[in-house]
């Protein structure tokens, strides 16, 4: 059974198994420096649906068919579905999943969403609770922008410290044997808010929340940030990783460099316009189930800490006046 270290992190006695991962993406992510790790990239933003909403639940089932054919698993195998998005009640995944006939989990974390799956399905597979889980998240630029910001027909201006939401949907299958790498521990992140209210600035909003799980994972631990081949957060972006080392540094925690962002790494920021990166439940969700597995297949890594970060804000307390709560969960896994 799992077992609490320290004030908030968790060690797993039967360390669930990544059995394998898949990443479908829209044109921008497919023109973008990962473009030869992703399953799929659809041209077309509406996917072949009437809507964008309906786009977002199309190419986050692709996803998962995708990473269970990968698994060699069948649909029968699988126990529990954990997955979420950006949209209001969760709507890209429940109606993503409505017809697969698994027990679903909608899940809200932000752009968090992805390392809070992993979470609780690790902790279910340590229980005993359940053999095969699927872990998934998506975020689509279109219904973002809809739901947060302005309609695209509005044509509004994007400030220097704004994300580009990530149109993208990544899945992986966890179990409890089988090939690839291992959970071994998760650290449940803190609401963590020190009074940003600018919503075009989630970067300044979730570094705090990132530091503090990341901070405590090292002291529950009694690692060193040299203990790791990579300290994955996502997503920062640009000014927020900026922001992180910061913070770290001022608690004597130096990130050298073995940081990197999943908003920094989807798109190249000189070339593409996206200004900070990229962001929203996707665009983590994406780069580990493709990009990062790989590096894991091929042995360049052998352990990562993948740190997801969320901006647990929505447009209604944003035009009330309220600040940003930010989170990070983090996700110890080892080859």
């Amino acid at each position: 059974m799992a077992k609490r270290l320290g004030s908030q992190t968790i060690i797993l006695d039967k360390q669930p198994v990544i059995l394998s991962g898949a990443g479908i993406v829209g044109k921008k992510e497919g023109d973008g420096p990962l473009a030869r790790y992703f399953d799929d990239v659809v041209d077309d933003e509406y996917a072949g649906e009437k809507t964008f909403e309906a786009a977002e639940s199309r190419i986050l089932r692709d996803a998962y068919f995708k990473a269970l054919e990968k698994s060699g698993k069948s649909a029968s195998d699988i126990n529990i579905i954990l997955s979420g998005d950006l949209l209001n009640q969760c709507t890209a995944a429940s109606y993503a999943f409505r017809d697969v006939d698994i027990p679903y989990l909608g899940l809200f974390g932000a752009c968090s969403t992805m390392s809070e799956s992993l979470v609780i399905a690790a902790m279910m597979i340590d229980s005993g609770a359940v053999d095969y889980a699927v872990c998934a998240a998506s975020s689509h630029f279109c219904s973002a922008e809809r739901q947060f910001r302005y309609p695209l027909e509005f044509g509004s201006q994007r400030t220097p410290t704004a994300q580009w939401t990530v149109t993208g949907a990544g899945a992986v299958i966890l179990g409890t044997e089988g090939q690839g790498p291992r959970i071994t521990c998760i650290t449940p992140g803190k609401i963590i808010d020190e009074g940003i209210k600018d919503s075009n600035n989630m970067g300044a909003a979730m570094a705090p929340a990132a530091c503090d799980t990341i901070r405590s994972h090292l002291i529950d631990t009694g690692r060193s940030v040299d203990d790791f081949d990579m300290i994955l957060t996502g997503d920062l972006g640009k000014f927020g990783s900026t922001m992180l080392k910061e913070l770290l540094k001022r608690n004597n925690i130096d990130l050298k460099d073995k940081h990197k962002d999943c908003g920094t790494l989807i798109f190249d920021l000189e070339k593409q316009g996206v200004d900070c990166g990229g962001s929203g439940c996707g665009c983590s969700a994406v780069v580990l189930s493709t990009y990062i597995l790989n590096l894991f297949m091929q042995g360049a890594i052998k352990r990562l800490l993948f740190v997801a970060t969320g901006a647990l804000l929505s447009p209604t307390r944003i035009q009330q006046g309220e600040t940003i709560p930010g989170i990070a969960h983090a996700v110890l896994i080892e080859a």
